[in-house]
């Protein structure tokens, strides 16, 4: 078997790879605007959040709120460093990291060269993780400085047009910071299916395609969405269910 020959299944399960997480990012954004998902149940939350802070004075507890969402993003940009540090370790001492996985079953034995290449790829990965983190974060950032500004209850010179105009902009903002943290979750979920490229190419392709039905199932049939879509109604006592 030839180099290109062996190369050949690499490829095709990295444009794989390529293919579900590019084409799973665009087909939930597409469908998720007309059907029910987490992403945009959350966004109709955020604005019922936002109209709702526009009645009281006190915001002491949305401010708190921002900062926790904020804080979840930074730890994870945080451990996003920790993980791109190890991975540099690694590819500092390939060839042990080359004998190791050799001694894996069913890894399929492969070069120095390749396996850096693999390296690589895993650090690309989670260095989009970083930048859409820290992204978010800032976004957060700008959300809670929205809130500082939200007119009070009582102001009289604010139209009922303009608090409908910043509920729904401060909304949008803390939807898009929320996408995301969505967005490196993402990552987070396909560099673990990275990892399945070490041990084999075909079993890389697999683990890719669990990871988008996985994803699929939280996103638009999970069980804690059927429940923030579902309203009781007057005739309707969810205890009894």
């Amino acid at each position: 078997m030839t180099i290109a020959d062996h190369l050949i299944p690499h490829a095709v399960a990295v444009g794989w790879f390529i293919l579900c997480w590019v084409g799973y990012t665009r087909y939930a954004t597409w469908r998720g605007r007309d059907t029910a998902c987490l992403a945009s149940v959350l966004h109709l939350y955020r604005q019922d959040w936002m109209q709702r802070l526009l009645l009281r004075d006190n915001r002491i507890a949305d401010a708190n709120v921002i900062g926790n969402l904020e804080r979840n993003a930074s730890f994870f940009a945080s451990s996003t460093l920790i993980i791109l540090a190890g991975i540099l370790t690694a590819l500092g001492a390939s060839e042990r990291a080359v004998s190791l996985l050799a001694d894996l079953p069913f890894a399929q034995p492969v070069s120095r060269g390749l396996s850096e290449i693999k390296l690589l790829g895993l650090a690309v990965v989670f260095v989009y993780a970083f930048f859409t983190f820290s992204w978010c974060m800032r976004q957060y950032n700008f959300a809670a400085v929205l809130v500082a500004s939200a007119p009070m209850a009582g102001e009289r010179n604010v139209s009922d047009l303009e608090r409908k105009a910043f509920a729904e902009r401060a909304a949008r903002v803390i939807s898009m910071a929320a996408n995301q943290f969505n967005f490196g979750l993402r990552a987070y979920y396909f560099g673990m299916a990275t990892l399945a490229w070490f041990i084999h190419p075909w079993f890389f392709m697999l683990v890719t395609t669990g990871v988008v039905l996985i994803l699929y199932r939280r996103e638009f049939h999970s069980d804690v969405l059927q429940v923030m879509v579902f309203t009781p109604t007057s005739t309707t006592d969810p205890l009894k269910e």
